[in-house]
């Protein structure tokens, strides 16, 4: 399994099982959000993660989803990162947006 991308796995697993029937774009985009739920309950009341395994299995919970979704779409996930990071440098310049959580459109000229 280790000479596979991330996708091809994902692939071969969805299919052995014939779960592709389940995964429309909308089944999808919900686990997403399902999954993302669990994770941020990792962290709910102190902040903290108090079990870094579950931490894990919920943060690859997540990117699963996110994988199958963008395959489903016909989408790389890697070069959809790389084009919005693009965007995000052109939003988020360095010099005015260094160590600020500021949004955008706030941040200081």
């Amino acid at each position: 399994m280790a000479d596979r991308s991330v996708s091809e796995a994902l692939e071969s697993f969805v299919a052995a099982r014939d779960w592709d029937q389940f995964h429309s774009p909308e089944n999808l985009a919900k686990s997403i959000v399902v999954e993302a739920a669990e994770l941020l309950e990792c962290f709910q009341w102190t902040g903290q993660a108090d079990d870094e395994l579950r931490v894990q299995e919920e943060l690859a919970d997540v990117l699963t989803y996110c994988y199958l979704l963008a395959s489903k779409l016909g989408l790389d996930p890697e070069q959809i990162i790389m084009d919005k990071l693009k965007v995000t440098a052109v939003k988020y310049p360095v010099e005015r947006s260094r160590g600020r959580s500021t949004k955008y459109d706030q941040l200081p000229d």
